[in-house]
């Protein structure tokens, strides 16, 4: 079980490892999802550690660069990243006590970010750029909103057995 109460250099370096490993294992597999117009990147729904593990926010986003480093362009590789990074950090400064109001950010960040990564990334034309801020939005709803959802009520489970 994950403790994310320890805060023993160890346990911190470990978890952020793990959470890195499987960021990057989760696009590499799910590849044909994770990139591309219509994605539905599964690894976003991990972005709701950051709601238990703020050190998540590093390693979350460093799982971000590596797969985009070797699946992807520059464009993804530098925004791409940011983009996670911009929704996590935001994450973090949010004080209102709803998942739906607290994960919203990494929603945008993709939504508006992402797009201009695939028009210039990839040479779309500005016609396709309108229709993937819609793409990548349902991509990230599905993934933060649907699949994230139900990690982050797992881990509520797990923590309040504890």
């Amino acid at each position: 079980m994950i403790d994310f109460e320890n805060k023993n250099k160890t346990n911190i370096i470990a978890r952020n490892a793990t959470y890195t490993a499987l960021y990057v294992a989760l696009c590499f597999l799910l590849a044909p999802f994770s990139y591309g117009s219509i994605q539905v990147r599964v690894a976003e729904s991990l972005t709701v550690l950051a709601l238990f593990d703020p050190y998540a926010i590093i390693s979350i986003s460093l799982g971000c660069f590596l797969s985009n480093l070797f699946m992807s362009n520059v464009y993804d590789i530098i925004f791409g990243t940011l983009a996670t990074f911009i929704g996590l950090f935001l994450i973090s400064k949010i004080k209102i006590d709803n998942f739906f109001v607290k994960m919203f950010p990494t929603i945008i960040s993709n939504a508006i970010i992402i797009p201009f990564v695939l028009r210039y990334g990839y040479k779309l034309n500005d016609i396709v750029l309108y229709m993937e801020f819609i793409f990548i939005a349902i991509g990230e709803i599905i993934s933060v909103y649907g699949i994230g959802y139900i990690l982050y009520k797992s881990l509520c489970v797990l923590k309040k057995k504890r």
